[in-house]
């Protein structure tokens, strides 16, 4: 069991090594999505994801149509603070793709737009605050879809 952590255009390098971190520890697969906000030599990626980075499967994407195309028919789910339904309400399934957008502004709105029905958010009790941070959201729906395949 395991899923596809998919990001699109990440910008933090200490992100997106923390993200590709838990995607070892969970048996998932990263996929990154040019164009990037650092180069993968950065050493604060590195760092974030320490000596596991080697051992990753990680795919890379040079844009978003190049990514959509070769899995396009695969189950996906869209994750946005702006999302009407919550997180827990989705049905994960085993190889199902977590989509996530980039940490300043989150997924484009046409990708929103178009997948309305399989976007979720994960709710927020605070008005003082937009979002999370990009790679503790990818840990709180990576451990809700483990927690329900089981």
């Amino acid at each position: 069991m395991a899923f596809n952590i998919v990001l699109i255009e990440p910008e933090i390098p200490n992100n997106t090594g923390n993200i590709g971190r838990l995607a070892l520890a969970t048996g998932s697969t990263l996929h990154l999505v040019k164009p990037f906000g650092f180069e993968l030599s950065d050493k604060r990626l590195k760092r974030a994801g320490l000596d596991y980075w080697q051992h990753l499967n990680v795919k890379i994407y040079e844009n978003q149509e190049l990514f959509f195309e070769q899995h396009q028919d695969k189950e996906m789910v869209f994750f946005s603070a702006t999302a009407k339904q919550n997180h827990w309400e989705v049905n994960y399934k085993d190889d199902m793709f977590l989509v996530f957008g980039k940490e300043s502004i989150g997924l484009p709105k046409t990708i929103l737009i178009q997948n309305e029905k399989h976007s979720v958010k994960i709710p927020l009790f605070s008005e003082h605050i937009r979002s999370l941070n990009l790679a503790n959201a990818v840990a709180i729906s990576i451990y809700e879809g483990l927690r329900q395949i089981g």
